[in-house]
């Protein structure tokens, strides 16, 4: 399991994206399959930079394994609890302006990863994202 950690700022979305992105080329997952689970993980990273952690800067790990042809990408963070997994689907029928604001992005990234879990243990919200190749 290779594992990154950085300083949860937008700006550093990139680290994140070109650790996954290399760790998958090496082990070659079709590039298909990369760009959609970097997607995934610039909705979730953006949100935790955004979002967990207030008006301080705390950090955020990216813990990738692959097992039996699957990507198992984990976001840790020690920011406020938050379980992403409980927000209501948005009605994508609706016109945008009709549709309340947020939700969107969780919704994208559980239609691209084959699985998305969430849980709350020691003091640390963890996201994992599976996605099979």
């Amino acid at each position: 399991m290779d594992r990154l950690s950085v300083e949860a700022k937008v700006e550093n979305l990139y680290q994140i994206t070109d650790y996954v992105e290399e760790e998958l080329e090496a082990i070659g997952v079709p590039l298909g399959h990369i760009t959609s689970v970097c997607i995934a993980i610039e909705e979730v990273y953006v949100n935790i930079a955004s979002y967990a952690y207030k008006d301080e800067t705390g950090k955020v790990d990216v813990e990738i394994d692959t097992k039996d042809s699957s990507i198992n990408i984990k976001f840790f963070d020690e920011g406020t609890p938050y379980n992403p997994l409980e927000k209501m689907d948005p009605d994508i029928n609706l016109p945008a302006e009709k549709r309340q604001q947020g939700g969107l992005g969780i919704y994208m990234i559980k239609k691209i990863m084959d699985e998305v879990e969430y849980e709350y243990k020691d003091n640390k919200n963890i996201l994992t994202m599976v996605k099979g190749f």
